[in-house]
């Protein structure tokens, strides 16, 4: 029995990830990555602990309104700073901080649920 979900057309899912990169919807990523619904990009943010809002600009720019943005902070969960959330939840979407494994995990749900959602992900090894 088949127990994967179906899968829109063009929908962006996480396959794997670790060893410093992604593998998105059969090509691979080295490196962190913002993936949105449609599609995946590098992203280059400053240091985890030293996010700002222009770290979200792809997301918070976007036609399509995402409603959660999950950040993979990499090996554990960091502490987004309150007033970085509030910001980017006053652009739309709402920021939810976890651990990479945990964002992945957590994006493809989603995503298979049809919400809108994107993923901000630091690689980990």
């Amino acid at each position: 029995m088949d127990v994967t979900p179906l899968v829109p057309e063009g929908l962006q899912i996480i396959e794997s990830y670790g060893g410093g990169g992604f593998r998105v919807s059969g090509k691979h990523y080295s490196g962190n990555v913002l993936v949105l619904p449609d599609r995946t990009l590098a992203w280059t943010p400053g240091d985890i602990a030293a996010l700002s809002l222009s770290d979200f600009a792809a997301v918070v720019a976007e036609d399509t309104a995402i409603e959660v943005l999950l950040v993979g902070c990499g090996p554990a969960m960091v502490f987004i700073d309150p007033d970085l959330r509030e910001a980017v939840r006053a652009r739309g979407p709402a920021l939810e901080p976890m651990d990479t494994g945990a964002a992945c995990r957590t994006y493809n749900v989603l995503a298979a649920e049809g919400r809108p959602v994107a993923a901000a992900l630091i690689a980990v090894d």
